[in-house]
């Protein structure tokens, strides 16, 4: 992957990242979280760069300020209570968290104290090495306990005022020169007012100014080990003050094209007609009363929300009133009339499903006069509003939350949380780009960072192996379930600004660029073959994993060598990023088995850690007989070793409570790494028929069209390269019509077009099918679905009996070879491991899986597809 970032510190993590693994996220963090709330892949990455970074001294800078500048949604009140336990773990129990607004504080009080509240981030029970611990809301840090997290929660105005309106137990200034202090700043981008005026102001001004940010820089400098950590959507990192001042301080960045892109957000449908509110309004009723209906028919308990957006607080009370009084006079020739005038796809859709699954439109009627009575409707156009209404407006979801509709007019653009707003009805029909120099207006890139924050995903799955947290049917468009990831936003007709807001939401990412949509049809030849219409495709399925079969301790354990730190008191000067490869004489490096301290102090360090007691151990390592045989056998704690660095006159008598200081960490780091071992499920080897002509149909695709050329989303029979274009209509090989796979993808069906004579030699029958999510295949250690790209079916006839292959092949580029290396190395195991649940008379079955296609280096996998020849 190529890195573009200009930023210093986030180019280096990056390159990092390449070649090296970030650390692995402690168990105090994890096991921690409210279970409720899995750390995703990319809040696992952001706690892992900052855990590389504390840990580097070579990049660390004191005090430490970091940004993570992280989309809208994408769950950074999740990362900053994780954050929140790993400072715990590094020795830090004071924490102020600071805002610029006053609701936003009462949502994170839920979020971090409130153990009652649906949006509680952290266990019900928090524990540190066996030790129970709190966490606590101080005024000051007079009232902290040194054994518990202690958390003053303020805005940034109130901060800035009492420091320096300072009086009797208050904060001052100089409890944080006292103080090891972590300052989390939420939307952050509010402290940058004075780095962005820096140019504006003279040299009177710059000295005598004593804003916000100055505030926090000043509290925050007044010990070198503070730690400022900012979270924000909209740090504005192309203004050049904002740029120079995060230069080597921006951490991660998340934006929300990738947030999109990676699946968590819903996608965004503009929705616009020429038609007056009240008949605006009863069309997203419908449809939320429709996707309500969807979601029941799948047992899923998610209630849709509306949110009718008005220009100003009088607009908005107006219509509040004629929407009561709408639903109120609400009949069924209404909704009749709109059944019989739209021309609007999802409307159609909506009416025929209720058509189909025999739903009167009178009980729809009687349901919205229900659903959306006066009392379901909530009001919160203005801050004491807001205010008030904070917990009610951020609890949504709860089941004992009855509210359906949200009346607003901005007061909810920052800050407001909630996953189940699936329709925004605009109520007012204006637009304010400037005609002269071609910008969005202010009240345009508002209205997209609302749909952006309105775009969360709602979290559900229909069945096990589908991912909770992301869309599921990108590839399904005419899958019903797919209205419950979708935001519809309802417009006036209104061609320009429509033009305009999709402009606006493809800048900040939360709308791809170009939609295509393209049938892909198998070949109707196809479907008369044999192959299709009795032949089997071999898959295995994911079940349980009961641990019976595991004997030892994880291989990597044993293949690490851990390393720990005597604390020596020598200290030594790195500027950041350069390499230190001076070397120190003073410093030595040994290297011991564990079992070398000797088992009266590992038995001591075991009975220190609750993980390790023998119920707990054996529930993870069924046939363990005894902590005698996991501290003396080979395959448990013998051999396991530890790197101990510490100067040379340490290593002369290292003392037992050392010892057992080192032991403790190696098993601290043998217990994650056994958790991170212990998975649910697993595949199984053995492969069940099914047959293709159920498993493999016609299929809508929906594409994004990023890049010309060779990219995913255009046919190979529509590339412009003579060398690469191949009309796949003509190749009786091929099942469907086109491809229209990644340039990767494209290589490996010339790679067989370029092979098919050799083929033919061989095998009597040669189809290739392309996986559009056709089927799954799980990973034998640990029951991953994988959709392997492509299907190769062969045929070959010896005598009184036929072969069939059925070989699995996977390209993939190079930037994502490290990623999904565990895919290659299960592809390579299925041959030597699948079991054939059926056997046929005069049938033989081989599944084959194959090394990663990779068009520059494909040599192991040239080698492999030879030796399939030769079969």
């Amino acid at each position: 992957m190529e890195v573009v970032s200009s930023n210093k510190l986030i180019t280096f993590l990056d390159n990092k990242r390449q070649y090296e693994s970030f650390p692995r996220i402690p168990d105090v963090v994890k096991d921690n979280l409210s279970p409720k709330f899995h750390l995703r892949g990319y809040q696992e990455e952001a706690i892992q760069r900052l855990i590389y970074y504390l840990e580097n001294d070579k990049v660390r800078q004191r005090p430490t300020q970091l940004l993570f500048h992280m989309a809208t949604g994408s769950g950074k009140t999740l990362v900053m209570a994780a954050a929140i336990l790993l400072l715990y773990k590094r020795g830090y129990r004071n924490f102020v968290f600071f805002v610029n607004s006053s609701n936003i504080i009462q949502k994170t009080k839920e979020n971090f104290i409130n153990a009652s509240s649906s949006k509680f981030l952290f266990s019900n029970e928090l524990n540190y090495m066996s030790k129970r611990i709190r966490i606590r809301e101080i005024d000051n840090f007079e009232s902290s306990n040194y054994g518990e997290i202690n958390i003053k929660f303020t805005t940034i105005q109130g901060l800035h005022y009492t420091l320096n309106n300072p009086s009797e137990n208050s904060m001052s200034f100089d409890d944080f020169i006292e103080k090891d202090t972590v300052l989390i700043s939420d939307e952050a981008h509010h402290i940058n007012a004075d780095t962005k005026k820096k140019n504006e102001l003279n040299q009177g001004e710059k000295k005598d100014k004593e804003g916000w940010e100055g505030t926090v820089d000043r509290i925050f400098r007044s010990n070198p080990l503070n730690i400022l950590l900012e979270f924000t959507a909209t740090a504005n990192l192309n203004h050049s003050n904002v740029e120079q001042k995060y230069f080597d301080k921006l951490l991660y960045d998340y934006p929300l094209k990738q947030f999109r892109k990676d699946g968590y957000s819903k996608d965004v449908k503009v929705l616009q007609a020429d038609i007056d509110n009240k008949q605006r309004a009863l069309q997203a009723c419908l449809l939320s009363q429709y996707r309500r209906k969807v979601f029941e028919k799948y047992r899923q308990h998610i209630k849709p929300i509306i949110l009718f957006k008005s220009k100003s607080i009088k607009e908005s009370k107006s219509f509040i009133i004629e929407f009561v009084r709408l639903v109120k006079n609400l009949d069924v020739e209404q909704v009749i009339d709109i059944k019989e005038s739209t021309s609007e796809p999802i409307l159609i859709t909506m009416f025929n499903y209720f058509k189909r699954n025999g739903i009167p439109l009178e009980n729809i009627v009687q349901e919205i006069k229900v659903d959306f009575s006066e009392e379901k409707l909530i009001e919160v156009n203005s801050k004491s509003e807001v205010e008030k209404k904070q917990i009610a407006i951020n609890t949504l979801e709860d089941e004992d939350n009855e509210y359906r509709a949200v009346f607003a007019v901005d007061m909810l653009n920052e800050g407001w949380d909630v996953l189940n707003l699936f329709d925004i009805v605009r109520l007012y029909n204006s637009r304010d780009k400037n005609t002269k120099t071609g910008e969005f207006g202010k009240t345009t890139i508002s209205e997209a960072q609302l749909i952006g924050r309105g775009a969360r995903y709602y979290p559900f799955k229909i069945e096990e192996e589908q991912p909770m947290f992301k869309r599921k049917y990108d590839d399904e468009p005419d899958n019903e379930l797919r209205i419950g990831e979708e935001l519809y936003y309802h417009s006036a007709y209104n061609p320009k600004y429509i033009s305009e807001l999709n402009d606006a939401l493809r800048e900040i990412g939360i709308k791809p660029n170009i939609y295509k949509e393209v049938n892909l049809k198998l070949k109707p030849d196809f479907k008369e073959t044999d192959l299709y219409k009795n032949g089997y495709i071999f898959l295995n399925e994911r079940v349980p994993n009961n641990r019976i079969d595991i004997f030892h301790l994880p291989s990597s354990i044993k293949k690490t060598t851990y390393k720990y730190r005597l604390k020596t008191g020598y200290s030594k000067s790195i500027s950041i990023f350069e390499s230190d490869d001076s070397g120190d004489k003073k410093i030595k490096r040994v290297e011991y088995d564990i079992i070398s301290f000797g088992s009266r102090i590992i038995r001591k360090a075991l009975d220190k850690l609750d993980f390790f007691q023998f119920n707990n151990l054996k529930s993870y390592l069924p046939n363990l007989k005894s902590k005698t045989e996991f501290i003396h056998s080979e395959n448990y704690l013998s051999g396991v070793k530890v790197e101990v660095e510490g100067t040379e006159n340490q290593f002369f008598n290292l003392p037992p409570e050392e010892k057992l200081n080192i032991t403790i960490f190696v098993l601290l780091n043998v217990a994650e790494e056994i958790k991170s071992n212990d998975f649910e499920y697993k595949g199984t080897k053995r492969f069940r028929p099914y047959p293709i002509k159920k498993v493999f149909k016609d299929k809508k695709l929906t594409f994004t069209k990023n890049d010309e050329g060779l990219g995913k989303g255009i046919g190979i029979s529509e590339l412009l390269s003579s060398d690469m274009r191949l009309d796949l209509s003509s190749r009786d090989w091929y099942a469907f019509d086109d491809d229209y796979g990644t340039s990767e993808e494209k290589y490996f069906v010339r790679f067989i077009e370029d092979n098919i004579e050799a083929l033919s030699e061989k095998f009597d029958v040669i189809y290739l099918l392309r996986n559009e999510s056709h089927f799954k295949i799980y990973n034998f250690d640990d029951g991953r679905a994988f959709e392997p790209d492509y299907i190769l079916c062969l045929k070959k006839k010896d005598h009184s009996y036929t072969t069939y292959y059925q070989v699995f092949i996977e390209p993939k580029g190079q930037h994502l070879e490290d990623k999904d290396r565990w895919k290659e190395n299960f592809l390579k195991h299925i041959k030597e491991n699948y079991e054939i649940a059926e056997l046929w008379k005069n049938k033989n079955y081989t599944l084959w899986g194959m090394p990663f296609y990779r068009e520059s280096n494909k040599n192991e996998f040239s080698e492999q597809f030879n030796n399939l020849l030769e079969e």
